[in-house]
């Protein structure tokens, strides 16, 4: 499908606005994971834990704190987003074509593998540490591109795409690990129940039904089926999202209409996600209490192997593959990039916090003192990750406004 001018002014205008959301809202999730360790170890703390502990309950699904309502609840939203933009890419965006395809997957397949391998080595001794194995493989992309936004006009608008797409390529893989690693206690009936709703969706999508409301009371349904299959409910946002009818060759949707049913989803949903839903999650998530953590406890294996994770796995494997690439012939780097600058990007590919919180939470939702470990380790490599990401770009970033 060849873009018309339409298409263009108004991918460029989208552009913009994501890359204007996620920024701010990068910035947002930092104040607020810095509240939450100032909460937890402060006079505050016992009111921060009674917070995340606060009882909510519906009748279908009984009580349950807050934390279960945000985490198992609320990030199905995120998930639902992050599947709505994947499904965009892919279908219209930086991942429509092989030649933009490439170089973004294959470095966020490397960015994966690396920091899954070395916290697998530093690790395979422990079978209830392994749980943790994909902590590492995540990447902010509202955090990272929060630290870019801190160097202003010198970051070129290649540097922020591929960032964006290796981490939405990131997303996807984090999605499929999920699916495949962390579900627990299948209960087959409501299984076959949520597959049932999910064709029902799929027939609306065939029977070109743009509306969006029939996809969403579908999509609360599979849900709670899929929160009683034994799947992690957010997955239910992932089907949810891909299901929605996006402007396509095969479809009915007008390529000249302003928003297809997927964008007037996605624009509207973004700025709850960014300035509600994940600073809510930052916040009942990132409260690490300090105050019984040894001086050397990044040293212990767990949070060691997720901190070298982010902080060598992930630009290693980043940068080699971009690299290797590059002196193949077969990519080349965005306009503005050079070896050095991928080195900056590489080092912020390493800000992991959201997912890799999340994941974390499942991994050891039974085992709070490995839980307070892999929080150690995550905070502590996305911060030192997002320190030297910044001052690497700030060092070789060219001086004038970026073109």
């Amino acid at each position: 499908m060849t873009p018309t001018p339409t298409m263009l002014a108004r991918t460029q205008r989208a552009l913009v606005e994501f890359f204007r959301l996620e920024a701010a809202a990068g910035i947002v999730l930092m104040l607020v994971a810095a509240l939450a360790l100032v909460c937890a170890n402060s006079p505050l703390a016992a009111s921060y834990q009674a917070f995340r502990h606060l009882p909510l309950g519906l009748p279908a699904l009984g009580q349950q704190p807050l934390e279960w309502w945000i985490n198992d609840g609320l990030m199905a939203v995120f998930f639902l987003l992050v599947s709505l933009e994947i499904k965009r890419e892919v279908v219209s965006g930086q991942l429509s074509s092989r030649a933009q395809l490439l170089l973004p997957v294959v470095c966020a397949v490397a960015g994966v593998a690396l920091p899954a391998l070395m916290y697998t080595a530093l690790n395979h001794g422990d079978a209830s540490a392994m749980r943790g194995w994909a902590i590492p493989t995540a990447t902010d992309i509202a955090f990272a591109l929060g630290v870019l936004a801190l160097l202003g006009p010198r970051v070129p608008l290649g540097m922020k795409l591929l960032l964006s797409t290796i981490a939405v390529v990131d997303d996807l893989i984090a999605i499929l690990i999920i699916a495949l690693f962390y579900a627990q206690g299948l209960w087959w009936p409501a299984l076959a129940a949520a597959a049932l709703v999910a064709l029902a969706m799929y027939a609306l999508k065939r029977y070109k039904v743009t509306r969006l409301t029939p996809y969403l009371l579908l999509g609360a349904v599979l849900w709670v089926l899929v929160l009683k299959s034994g799947v992690h409910a957010t997955l239910a946002g992932v089907v949810t999202g891909l299901l929605i009818p996006h402007v396509d060759p095969r479809n009915a949707i007008d390529d000249a209409i302003e928003h297809s049913p997927l964008e007037t989803l996605e624009h509207a949903l973004h700025p709850w996600v960014a300035y509600a839903i994940l600073p809510l999650f930052a916040f009942a998530n990132a409260g690490l209490a300090l105050g019984g953590v040894a001086g050397d406890a990044l040293l212990a294996p767990l949070p060691l192997g997720i901190l070298l994770g982010l902080l060598m796995g992930k630009p290693v494997g980043i940068v080699a593959a971009a690299m290797l690439l590059r002196a193949l012939g077969i990519a080349r780097f965005p306009e503005g990039m050079d070896g050095r600058a991928m080195v900056g990007l590489g080092l912020l590919c390493g800000i992991g916090f959201t997912m890799s919180l999340f994941i974390a939470g499942l991994a050891f939702a039974a085992q709070p003192q490995h839980y307070t470990e892999a929080v150690l380790g995550v905070l502590g490599g996305s911060l030192v990750a997002a320190m030297l990401g910044c001052a690497w770009l700030w060092r070789v970033l060219p001086r004038a406004p970026a073109r």
